[in-house]
């Protein structure tokens, strides 16, 4: 009997749990499907470890500007250009002229004593015999006094000894220096020419051969000029050599003197007439032309240089002509101006590097082979170093006090 009631008590809970479990599964099947949230889950960054900077995110870096919401993004931002003023040098003031010579005497002097020193020790011996004269003309020939020159100035000498009796040293010194200031040629108008006429500039041409420094002349002469309160317009007709256009333009700027320059190649000529035209409508006072260092055995080159005097004579005379010679070719000088001077009408001759092993007698024997007065001679590398040349202080120079 119990048993009986045992079976059917689980029967009827056997029967419960199906019910429930059926009841249970249609519910389910009824319940509608499950609404997707409006709120988006936000999972924030993770925090950057120690050491390391935070990221920003890639599509937060990729958005343009206009799209994070800055006042006026989008649209380009004008920049303001930087203008750089040019650079002006410095002018450079330049040593008065007047009393250059005397101020650059001891340099003179230092390279000059062969001849004076040489001179005043044989005249001071106690018997001038003729070997004592002969050993004085071979001294100022071995400074390039010159042949006639030479005999002449001994001439002269053995007479005033003779004659004055003249032994004692400073009565020497003052006879040799009269006697060399006399060769000189005292009477010589040694000023540069710069005075054009009806208002126009005066024009100066510098001509010479490769290497007597003839570029580096004429922007010294500018300075000469400037100190002497001119106002300079350069001419680079010197179209041969490359570098000698941007050299006499340094020149130039140094002193606020204007370069008038051309092609390299160009015609020398038309640079010479365009440089006078420019210092005519610029009202300048003086207009230099530096022409190219021609070889004196080329006759090609030579006909160029007339060419371009004559070209720059169609706006009125040249003022001045001037030859610029290496005082340490010696006799080698010589025949260099003798071939310009036929070519074109040199007015005066600027001796350079003096101060070097230069023999000062080729003052004395280029002057007597032209028939005109050395008017500048260049004592050294300095800008100044250019003096108007001077026979009392060039003779006291080579003889001393």
């Amino acid at each position: 009997m119990e048993i009986v009631i045992l079976a059917v008590v689980i029967a009827l809970v056997a029967v419960g749990l199906i019910s429930g479990l059926v009841v249970s599964s249609r519910k389910k099947k009824q319940l509608p499907p499950s609404a997707p949230s409006s709120t988006p889950t936000i999972t924030p960054p993770a925090e950057p470890r120690v050491g390391e900077e935070a990221e920003t995110p890639r599509d937060e870096a990729r958005r343009p500007i206009e799209e994070v919401g800055v006042p006026g993004a989008g649209t380009p931002v004008e920049e303001t250009p930087v203008v750089v003023e040019p650079e002006i040098p410095e002018l450079e003031v330049p040593e008065p002229t007047a009393g250059r010579l005397v101020r650059l005497r001891a340099r003179l002097a230092r390279s000059q004593n062969s001849l004076g020193k040489g001179l005043l020790t044989l005249l001071s011996r106690d018997n001038l015999d003729e070997d004592t004269w002969e050993e004085i003309e071979d001294t100022l020939l071995t400074a390039d006094v010159g042949v006639a020159p030479t005999q002449e100035l001994v001439e002269r000498l053995r007479e005033r000894v003779r004659v004055l009796g003249t032994r004692t040293p400073d009565e020497l010194r003052t006879l040799l220096r009269e006697e060399l200031v006399t060769l000189l040629g005292p009477d010589f108008d040694r000023a540069v020419k710069t005075e054009g006429g009806d208002g126009t500039p005066g024009v100066v041409m510098v001509v010479g051969v490769n290497g007597t420094g003839k570029t580096t002349t004429t922007g010294k002469l500018a300075r000469v000029l400037v100190a002497d309160g001119r106002s300079v317009v350069l001419g680079a007709a010197d179209t041969f050599r490359a570098a000698a256009a941007d050299q006499l333009q340094t020149w130039g700027e140094r002193v606020g003197a204007r370069t008038v320059r051309g092609p390299e190649g160009g015609d020398p000529a038309s640079i010479a007439f365009d440089a006078v035209k420019e210092g005519i409508a610029e009202g300048a006072d003086v207009v230099l032309i530096d022409t190219a260092g021609r070889l004196h055995t080329k006759t090609g080159l030579m006909d160029e240089l007339g060419k371009v005097k004559r070209v720059v004579e169609k706006h009125g005379p040249l003022d001045e002509i001037l030859l610029v010679l290496d005082a340490t070719t010696g006799q080698n000088g010589l025949v260099q101006a003798r071939v310009f001077a036929e070519v074109v009408d040199i007015t005066g001759i600027v001796l350079t590097k003096l101060d070097g092993t230069a023999k000062g007698g080729i003052v004395i024997a280029v002057q007597r082979e032209l028939g005109v007065p050395v008017k500048l001679i260049g004592l050294g590398e300095g800008p100044d170093d250019l003096a108007p040349f001077e026979p009392g202080a060039f003779v006291d120079a080579l003889i001393g006090d």
